[in-house]
């Protein structure tokens, strides 16, 4: 499809979920929005390559046409996204990321379960002490920060049990707040707290419809028959559901970039006096810090000599062909920095934009350097991997120190 082609699609200014289509029907992508219209246009933007991955450029040609769906609310969006990827498994969203990397709702099996936001690596990991194969699974997520902002909305409606004991006789802190229904107090009953599982779980399993009409009819049936507390609650719950307040998830979908994420991976260096140089590397990818993919580096080849620390890091991280390499590189500094880094991957023959983040005195953000259409894009992921860097580089060369310090 070409920008041209665009034209020939009235696509709404609402929210929805949107398929690229393929040859034979075959769906390429399913992907969510707050305005299907803003986001389906982002799709043929001039700078799409140098912002997305090269899968998604990839998907963009190769479809024929396009369809959606219309959602009352960006979070019936963010769930039918859900549903209609686990269904469809298609091809570009799988391509984007393997099922490690998705981020799933979990319902334990428990007398008072509990809903977590669990990624695939443990999910599916078979070494992980915890066995989830009794578990009900909601997913694949492709954006987890999007996720536990739907978890906040949808427990203000229906509050559940997470940390706290049950019975235990006191309530916890969310019961106290209104986001735990009693369940350590004993407070609810375990069949209440059955039916607000399983309103939360046909949420999630998106019937948001039916879950509406059933708390209607709940409601009416509870004001027949005098029941004006519990029809007060449901009369509550579905007056919310139908006005959901989803501002947060509006901002969570101006954050992400069409197509879903990319990598991002950011430098630092610490060291006091020259003595103890070290380098991390952080990972930034979906908004959210992948801490397993964070590496370390003892500095071996320079002294008191920031350039040449950075120099050392990327030549080392470059020839782990074996670890995916980042659609962008973040360091920490200034002009200087930004070039010696640009020199590694020109030697390399690596083509990688590089942005550089220029702090002040007090090693606070002031301004980032380099590839203006990636900052544009990314900025507050950038600044995130940035600060991650900043923090698990001085967090190591702090333990090193106090290591040699130490009889």
């Amino acid at each position: 499809m070409t920008r041209e082609d665009l034209k020939n699609f009235d696509v709404p200014d609402i929210p929805g979920v949107y398929f690229f289509i393929g040859k034979k029907g075959k769906i390429l992508y399913i992907g969510k929005a707050t305005s299907l219209r803003d986001r389906v246009r982002s799709y043929f933007a001039s700078d799409l390559a140098g912002t997305r991955s090269p899968a998604i450029v990839s998907m963009v040609e190769l479809a024929l046409t396009l369809k959606w769906q219309t959602t009352d609310s960006v979070l019936e969006a963010l769930i039918l996204e859900a549903n209609l990827i686990k269904r469809h498994q298609p091809q570009y969203n799988v391509d984007e990321k393997d099922n490690k990397s998705w981020n799933y709702l979990v319902l334990t099996k428990e007398e008072f379960p509990r809903f977590l936001v669990i990624r695939g690596r443990e999910l599916f990991d078979a070494n992980k002490k915890q066995d989830w194969k009794s578990a009900k699974i909601f997913g694949p997520y492709p954006q987890g920060g999007a996720l536990r902002e739907a978890i906040k909305i949808v427990r203000k409606i229906f509050p559940y049990r997470d940390t706290c004991i049950p019975q235990v006789g006191k309530p916890c802190f969310n019961a106290q707040i209104g986001l735990c229904p009693g369940v350590c107090s004993g407070a609810v009953s375990k069949t209440e707290y059955k039916k607000t599982i399983r309103n939360i779980t046909e949420l999630f399993s998106g019937k948001m419809p039916s879950l509406r009409k059933r708390l209607t009819r709940e409601m009416k049936s509870a004001a027949d028959g005098e029941k004006f507390e519990e029809a007060s609650t449901l009369r509550r719950q579905v007056s919310a559901l139908t006005h959901i307040r989803d501002v947060s998830l509006i901002k969570a979908e101006h954050r992400v970039a069409p197509g879903g994420s990319i990598r991002i991976e950011a430098y630092d260096t610490a060291h006091t006096g020259g003595t103890e140089t070290v380098g991390v590397m952080t990972v930034v990818q979906d908004g959210e810090a992948q801490k397993a993919a964070y590496r370390k580096f003892k500095i071996n080849t320079v002294t008191n000599d920031d350039p040449g620390a950075l120099r050392e890091i990327l030549e080392r991280r470059l020839a782990h062909t074996e670890w995916t390499y980042p659609r962008l590189i973040v360091v920490d500094g200034g002009t200087t920095q930004l070039r010696a880094a640009q020199r590694v991957l020109t030697k390399a023959g690596v083509s990688i934009p590089i942005v550089a983040v220029v702090k002040d005195d007090r090693h606070k953000a002031r301004g980032i350097l380099g590839d203006n259409r990636m900052i544009s894009a990314h900025e507050r992921d950038i600044l995130l991997a940035n600060a991650e860097a900043h923090r698990y580089a001085i967090e190591w060369h702090r333990m090193r120190s106090r290591r040699r310090l130490t009889p």
